[in-house]
């Protein structure tokens, strides 16, 4: 895919960039969801994973980065962290200064994203869960969902394919409206 250039929003005035975390469980799809958007070739750290029960591919070892531009103005960086619980102590360095996050979320595996939904709830950071529905297969409710992971009340759930780029984007959207959302409302506080 060829890099698309971000437009200015005025002449000479870089676009707004973004941070945004890409976070879940081992093989939930984060690498995925990255590269399916990414607008520039995108930095993968894989190795093969080690250990019990190992599987055949590789495993992100220190990030995945990519980007988007959503409209003119607007790109975000893409910040993919490691699944496997021996890299967690680079998820500080890569949710510093972050917009907000998405926790992909693999429902055959549903309690392998509490750390990553715990991590950002402890940290006050605005997150969205995308439930990667492989295969196009919609079965899933966003209410059941939020249930299972007992998330905060009016925290987004939404179903995507993390192969998808437009099904991507819109999680995206959705992410930047809600983290949107949640810093207004706490800068209101701070102010009120």
């Amino acid at each position: 895919m060829n890099a698309v250039q971000p437009t200015a929003t005025r002449a000479g005035e870089p676009p707004m960039t973004l941070k945004v975390v890409v976070a879940g469980g081992f093989g939930a799809g984060k690498t995925t969801l990255v590269g399916a958007v990414s607008e520039i070739r995108p930095l993968r750290t894989e190795a093969e994973p080690s250990g019990p029960g190992a599987r055949t591919g590789g495993t992100t070892v220190a990030m995945d980065y990519g980007r988007i531009t959503l409209k003119d103005g607007l790109a975000l960086c893409l910040f993919g962290t490691p699944g496997q619980d021996r890299f967690w102590f680079l998820w500080d360095d890569l949710a510093h200064g972050a917009l907000g996050a998405v926790v992909l979320a693999d429902t055959r595996r549903l309690p392998d994203c509490f750390p990553a939904v715990d991590y950002f709830e402890d940290r006050e950071i605005p997150f969205v869960v995308a439930v990667n529905c492989f295969g196009g297969v919609r079965s899933h409710q966003g209410d059941d969902i939020a249930e299972a992971l007992d998330l905060d009340p009016g925290t987004p759930v939404v179903l995507c394919d993390a192969r998808d780029r437009e099904a991507v984007r819109d999680v995206l959207v959705s992410l930047v409206e809600y983290a949107g959302r949640q810093h207004a409302a706490r800068l209101l506080a701070a102010v009120g």
